[in-house]
């Protein structure tokens, strides 16, 4: 009998402990996979003793509606050549975001990639970003001092996604400033970097099925263990 009782409560602390973590498929940043980006690119930064990139809300708006400007340019194999020319960048994608237009820095790099499938962002930096000796070089350039990151599914709930990093080196907080309190656009599709706005591509829809379908399941045997015990 104590046997039983002890297997018993050791069934439910093991539970107990699962129901009491984090859903796992969303990001830890409210959801916002861009921001967690950003946390691995400033990772990798100090661990080469650079210094930390901020994180532009108005440039991370700019990233994302250059990614949706090249939304159709993935190839099957993941590769994607896309430059809209700069007038896009001060006509279209500032206004879009609500950027005032006396405070437009200087973008002075931007790394593009693509992949059918949705990737959490250490497979996408590794995967994705970090395609060659030119992108690490930009990556670790010491006289960047803000970064923009904009992530976007080409179609609702699939792929390919598109992942666009923007670098300024402009004074910070004080280029790409949002009209409106800082609030920038209504984030409808993808994300960007610089707000706690979750993202709101396809497979945010389905990490939260699939967290709930795991909590309701650890739910019910739950019940069965204590209609046994």
């Amino acid at each position: 009998m104590k046997a039983k009782k002890f297997y018993c409560s050791f069934q439910f602390i093991v539970f107990y402990y699962v129901l009491l973590q984090p859903p796992f498929v969303c990001s830890k940043n409210h959801g916002n996979a861009a921001n967690d980006l950003l946390d691995i690119i400033n990772n990798n930064r100090t661990s080469q003793k650079l210094n930390k990139l901020s994180g532009s809300p108005g440039l991370g708006c700019i990233a994302l509606q250059y990614a949706q400007e090249c939304k159709g340019n993935c190839s099957s194999n993941n590769t994607i050549h896309c430059q809209p020319s700069e007038d896009d960048f001060t006509e279209v994608f500032a206004p879009n975001c609500g950027v005032e237009l006396p405070t437009f820095g200087t973008i002075s790099g931007f790394i593009l990639g693509c992949h059918q499938k949705y990737l959490q962002p250490p497979e996408a930096y590794s995967n994705v970003l970090v395609q060659d000796q030119k992108t690490i070089s930009l990556l670790r350039n010491k006289t960047i001092t803000e970064v923009g990151v904009g992530i976007i599914g080409s179609h609702k709930h699939k792929g390919p996604y598109i992942w666009c990093l923007l670098f300024s080196n402009s004074q910070t907080n004080s280029t790409f400033v949002l009209e409106n309190l800082g609030k920038g656009i209504e984030q409808k599709r993808g994300c960007y970097s610089g707000t706690s706005l979750p993202c709101s591509a396809g497979h945010k829809s389905s990490g939260l099925i699939l967290n709930t379908l795991i909590l309701l399941l650890l739910i019910y045997s739950l019940s069965l263990l204590f209609q046994h015990c």
